[in-house]
């Protein structure tokens, strides 16, 4: 087991790291310069000591394939919400600041409701965002009425315990 300090895993790995997420982001140096700082401040918000490490690598590479997880998700639901302010007619589009609350109020949600099944999400995002009734949703899910109520419930159990 090798113990390392803050300090001792920064300077022995992060040229590697580095390295890593430069192979999986298509060789833009500067972004993985990016996800590699936030690896290691994510380490040190943790707020102890590294714990002690057989693969040190492996464990910087964990933490950093989380920040990447999460970063291609957030474009994603950028993307997709992108997509649907362009369909909708110009006198209805919000504002470039209510735009921004807007997204950053999606990405609170995502962040809220990670961990849930992809079905119980569809479900409470297609209630709560698009004023869909549980009986269509059964529908658009293929399940019972009585499994979007337990959807329901589990995501807004999930929002609570993140307030």
């Amino acid at each position: 087991m090798l113990a390392l300090t803050h300090e001792g895993l920064y300077r022995e790995h992060h040229s590697w790291l580095t390295g890593w997420l430069r192979g999986r982001l298509g060789y833009c140096s500067d972004r993985a310069a990016d996800f590699a700082q936030e690896t290691f401040l994510r380490i040190l918000q943790a707020g102890e000591r590294p714990p002690e490490l057989e693969q040190p690598r492996q464990y910087l590479a964990t933490i950093a394939r989380g920040l990447l997880v999460d970063h291609f998700r957030r474009q994603d639901l950028e993307r997709a919400y992108l997509a649907e302010l362009a369909s909708l007619p110009e006198a209805a589009q919000p504002s470039l600041e209510e735009r921004a609350i807007l997204l950053e109020t999606l990405l609170e949600i995502d962040r809220m409701l990670d961990g849930l099944g992809a079905k119980a999400k569809r479900a409470f995002l297609l209630s709560q965002l698009d004023g869909w009734s549980y009986a269509e949703i059964a529908t658009e899910l293929g399940v019972s009425v009585s499994s979007v109520k337990k959807y329901m419930q589990k995501a807004v159990l999930q929002c609570l315990q993140c307030l």
